[in-house]
């Protein structure tokens, strides 16, 4: 699923989402999001919406007990990525608040415990980007003792 970018098939990284390895994944985009190719991040009938300059939010999942919202932003410089983030739903349907990103990998890990079906949907949603070369997973590491 991810290499560490030598192309060396011998250095490919086997990494299994519901794993503590899976957190450390980041779904990259290979283009900026734009106008006109917001449309192709469409997931589930929805499409992301602008929350502020440069940064889009869309549904994922949303139960009364649980919710997860894509964001996709400018990650470093020019690397635009997908990941995740809780939102604070007031009056069943008025998004008050979104909680820190949280790495694509995360995200999925989170829904694997509350709907395993639901994240294999996403999962595939990935997949379907990333075969269409629209981007790629990537493992990120963070400093050690840093929170998500």
């Amino acid at each position: 699923m991810a290499d560490n970018n030598n192309n060396h098939n011998d250095d490919e990284v086997s990494v299994v989402p519901g794993t503590p390895e899976f957190e450390k994944m980041l779904f990259k985009l290979n283009k900026p999001v734009t106008d006109d190719n917001l449309g192709d991040l469409d997931y589930n009938e929805g499409r992301l919406q602008a929350v502020q300059d440069g940064l889009y939010a869309m549904p994922a999942y949303v139960t009364d007990d649980f919710n997860l919202f894509f964001i996709v932003s400018q990650l470093v410089e020019d690397d635009w990525v997908i990941a995740f983030s809780h939102a604070t739903i007031e009056n069943d349907h008025e998004i008050t608040d979104l909680s820190e990103p949280m790495t694509t990998g995360k995200g999925l890990n989170e829904l694997g415990e509350k709907s395993p079906a639901d994240a294999n949907k996403l999962l595939k949603y990935f997949n379907t980007l990333a075969e269409a070369n629209r981007g790629e997973w990537r493992m990120v590491e963070r400093p050690d003792g840093a929170e998500d």
